[in-house]
């Protein structure tokens, strides 16, 4: 009987067949897919993840650290906020790095992350860093963990408000998959659009765990036809 060779990085790095993760290891995955992805498409970009912890995104950094050799050499930088404001500013900041003179990708793709009271107190940094825009090779998904029955929370959580008021469209991934899916689907429209993106969470699909589709080009990204962008563009600028 042949038995095919397995290693722990095949749920980070194998791009056919299936791989078992959980929704907090398919973060990471995202990351490193859309560095992939972007390879192919002929795009040098890095990845820029920051947030703070809180369930269900309580052990986001944790997964990241423990992943660090793979995410370094894929070009992707994950440095943990004293705040969830702070690290909704640097995610803003990371859109603008190809206005400069000297940048060396063509965009930066970031993941904010932080629990349900985060996004409440970040909306002034979420408003005005989604109505600068977002690069056109970057992009960025604004991953809520909401925690509606206050499970482990001293109040109860629901961020599609705070999001919409801040004119943020969001995906609500149901499993682990969609997790993956949605997130490569975010930041496409993300891109497309020039908005951020929310990706709301619970801990139903985060602390779970599934054998899901590892082909990179599950999700195909085409824009919409449209006349052409106002004059000066939907990104940053």
């Amino acid at each position: 009987m042949l038995i095919n060779p397995v290693s722990l990085t095949d749920k980070y790095l194998k791009d056919e067949g299936r791989v078992f993760l959980t929704g907090t290891q398919a973060i990471v995955r995202l990351a490193l897919v859309q560095r992939r992805r972007d390879l192919l498409a002929g795009l040098n970009t890095a990845g820029y993840v920051t947030g703070h912890r809180g369930s269900p995104l309580g052990s986001v950094d944790m997964a990241f650290w423990r992943a660090r050799a793979l995410t370094e050499k894929h070009q992707i930088v994950f440095k943990a906020a004293v705040n969830e404001d702070l690290a909704a500013a640097a995610v803003w900041g990371s859109q603008q790095s190809n206005l400069f003179a000297g940048a060396t990708h063509d965009g930066v793709f970031a993941i904010w992350y932080g629990k349900g009271p985060g996004v409440d107190r970040s909306g002034d940094a979420f408003r005005h860093g989604n109505l600068a825009g977002t690069s056109p090779h970057g992009g960025v998904l604004a991953l809520a963990g909401d925690d509606p029955s206050g499970k482990s929370s001293t109040v109860p959580s629901q961020s599609e408000h705070a999001l919409m008021d801040a004119w943020i469209p969001v995906l609500a991934p149901a499993n682990v998959q969609e997790i993956l899916d949605y997130g490569i689907m975010g930041w496409g429209l993300s891109r497309s659009s020039g908005c951020w993106v929310g990706l709301k969470t619970l801990s139903d699909n985060m602390d779970s765990a599934a054998s899901v589709d590892a082909r990179m080009d599950r999700v195909r990204i085409q824009n919409p036809d449209h006349p052409g962008p106002p004059e000066g563009g939907l990104h940053a600028r």
